[in-house]
């Protein structure tokens, strides 16, 4: 803990002062352009790997970049609200499903139901990209655990992008050209990014 006291003290001092302005102006609004859902993976730094500034990303982070499909209901529901808020209250114009490489909650996806049993909640969540097994399966071309971990890895954030699609006024603006959805596949230890091309099918660097 004293390195995250020591970098309070830090920020304070160098990255504070050096946007005390945009803070002032942030203050007692936001108007951030895009709705960033990416993994809670420690590694996956949205404002970093984006290089914007605080105001501009409104971000949802949980265990492999899941968008449940949309349902009305009275439970507790982070990520739901979280997408109703960026795009009903906030008006972002674009919504980014961010996954990456060497993904831990991907790579539970295809383990045995068995070997999840010390992280039950984890196992209940990602039964919400339970399709993402199926759909790798039918695409693999052997028996490789690298392209499985790859595979898994990009199918799993064109699942989420196809969810956000349930949400009736997600798919409204979608549909009149008022809202982007794009899909991001981020290499960790490259810091290489790709982008899905919806007209080509397939993900491509972005350079």
């Amino acid at each position: 803990m004293e390195k995250l006291f020591k970098g309070v003290l830090e920020f304070q001092r160098e990255d504070f002062e050096g946007h005390r302005e945009l803070f002032k102006e942030l203050g007692r609004r936001q108007k951030p352009h895009t709705l960033f859902i990416g993994c809670a993976d420690s590694r996956v730094v949205p404002n970093l790997i984006t290089r914007t500034h605080p105001g501009e990303l409104f971000t949802v982070r949980n265990i492999a970049n899941i968008v449940p499909p949309y349902r009305v209901t009275d439970e507790f529901v982070a990520t739901t609200s979280s997408v109703e808020y960026a795009v009903q209250v906030l008006n972002v114009d674009s919504i980014l499903v961010c996954g990456h490489s060497n993904c831990g909650g991907c790579a539970a996806m295809n383990m045995s139901h068995d070997s999840l049993d010390h992280i039950p909640h984890v196992r209940k969540w990602l039964e919400v990209s339970k399709e993402v097994k199926g759909r790798v399966n039918r695409l693999m071309t052997g028996d490789s655990p690298e392209e499985r971990e790859w595979l898994t890895e990009q199918v799993n954030i064109l699942v989420q992008m196809k969810n956000l699609l349930t949400y009736p006024y997600v798919k409204e603006k979608y549909d009149r050209g008022e809202l982007n959805i794009y899909g991001w596949y981020y290499i960790i230890e490259t810091g290489e990014i790709y982008n899905f091309n919806d007209e080509k099918a397939a993900f491509e660097l972005v350079s």
